[in-house]
């Protein structure tokens, strides 16, 4: 490894699972990258719920303890484990660490090269690594898992949420007659976005004002999941991000219905980063905190405190 690397390294752990407060900075040893590996010097880690899920050990995959928090990151290639080809030290990049979706809250972090890409010039690290989880979720969404296509419809429960208002982005970018359920606050944001029928969810009901869609994209999950089949027409799709769907209520209304697990690679980064060179897709970075507050990131998680529109992110090194 870079021998002018330091050798150790401020990270954000969890030694035992529970609410914000068992986070503590502590320092440890910086990682060495093995193989198909990269370490990258951290410039900002994304915050998002499924760190929240790790932290309190709710988290659907193995993890032991102690663990560093965090998955989306920005910043600079520091050195390369073997096997890697497609990066070089030196390089600006952004992405998700690992499959277990740890390590990122830190001054370094290892990460799967198969799982970063080359930042768009277009974002500073905190934009950047406000991105990766959240728009990958809704490129496979529409894409891979409802094959969505120019022409066809899509509606998009919880569209002014984060990963809601990617899909809605890259739905209107694609040609797609989008439809949107929003709050009576976010309505007009959401058809900024590119939606051509914003629905307020707490005073209409979607399926008087849409109908025989293609597709509709769940972000929110239990009743309105439920509602959502009767305004498919047959043959069509409803894709889920938070739960899985009732297969025998599919088969009843003659659509097919899934839920998925993001999976970030460096292809579909590498789509979105071109979407975002273009200026096709906006982010919208909700607040920006010094890595010591991930503690704070963590009550907004949770709701004790207030909590931004947006994504929040932490501010690791300038």
């Amino acid at each position: 490894m870079n021998s002018s690397l330091p050798a150790r390294m401020k990270a954000a752990r969890v030694n035992r699972f529970g609410a914000p407060g068992v986070i503590s900075l502590e320092e440890i040893a910086i990682p060495a990258p093995g193989e198909n590996q990269v370490l990258v010097e951290v410039k900002a880690a994304g915050v998002g719920p499924w760190d929240g899920w790790i932290r309190s050990g709710k988290s659907a995959l193995p993890q032991p303890l102690p663990l560093t928090l965090g998955s989306d990151l920005s910043g600079i290639v520091a050195a390369i484990g073997s096997g890697v080809s497609g990066f070089q030290a030196g390089e600006q990049v952004f992405g998700v660490t690992n499959p277990r979706f740890t390590d990122a809250y830190a001054d370094y972090a290892i990460a799967s090269a198969a799982m970063i890409a080359r930042k768009p010039a277009a974002l500073d690290d905190v934009e950047a690594a406000s991105v990766p989880v959240i728009a990958v979720t809704a490129w496979q969404a529409l894409f891979e898992q409802a094959h969505l296509k120019a022409g066809e419809s899509v509606l998009i429960h919880g569209a002014a949420g984060n990963v809601g208002a990617f899909a809605v982005q890259m739905a209107h970018q694609a040609g797609l007659h989008v439809l949107a359920t929003a709050g009576a606050d976010d309505l007009e944001t959401v058809r900024g976005l590119g939606a051509d029928v914003v629905v307020d969810f707490r005073n209409e009901r979607f399926e008087d004002v849409t109908g025989d869609l293609d597709a509709v994209i769940d972000l929110v999950g239990g009743e309105t999941q439920t509602r959502s089949f009767a305004v498919l027409k047959r043959g069509g799709s409803l894709v889920s991000a938070v739960s899985q769907p009732d297969q025998a209520l599919a088969a009843r209304h003659g659509v097919t219905a899934g839920f998925f697990l993001v999976e970030v690679t460096t292809q579909r980064l590498d789509e979105i980063a071109g979407l975002i060179t273009a200026g096709k897709l906006k982010t919208n970075v909700g607040l920006v905190l010094p890595l010591a507050e991930a503690r704070i990131a963590h009550e907004m998680l949770e709701g004790t405190r207030p909590r931004p529109h947006g994504k929040i992110v932490l501010r690791v090194s300038a």
